[in-house]
């Protein structure tokens, strides 16, 4: 996908769930280790489930312990966009699709070899695609 989708907040509300719209639209975040793709072992790509955009591969998916699906790395680094947040009193840096915008979680410097980056998404913000 290469052009940007912009969307109304009238847009976003009926297209998504109401816990979509906060996690996505609002960066929110899901209570740890209660997301349907946190224990998801199957194989195909993990899409933004606000514009379908291919964000990671299940290949690239492993189990941190953290409470929530973390990615040695997305597709294509052209698909992620990241920003610093300093919310809540911490220092993080925020993944968002850079396709349409969408609030996806947050990026770690304790991952695992050999990217040593933990992209810790939110199940809310995924669709799945077997494949």
């Amino acid at each position: 996908m290469s052009d940007k989708i912009e969307k109304t907040d009238a847009q976003w509300r009926e297209q998504l769930t109401p816990e979509q719209y906060q996690v996505c639209r609002r960066r929110g975040t899901e209570p740890a280790f209660t997301g349907r793709f946190h224990d998801h072992k199957a194989r195909g790509v993990y899409r933004c489930v606000c514009c379908g955009e291919a964000l990671f591969g299940s290949e690239e998916k492993y189990d941190s312990g953290t409470g929530w699906p973390s990615f040695r790395q997305p597709v294509a680094d052209a698909v992620i966009g990241t920003e610093t947040d300093r919310s809540l009193g911490m220092h993080r840096v925020e993944v968002h699709c850079n396709h349409c915008g969408s609030h996806l979680g947050h990026v770690f410097e304790d991952g695992p070899e050999p990217t040593g980056q933990r992209y810790c998404i939110n199940s809310l913000s995924l669709a799945f695609e077997t494949g």
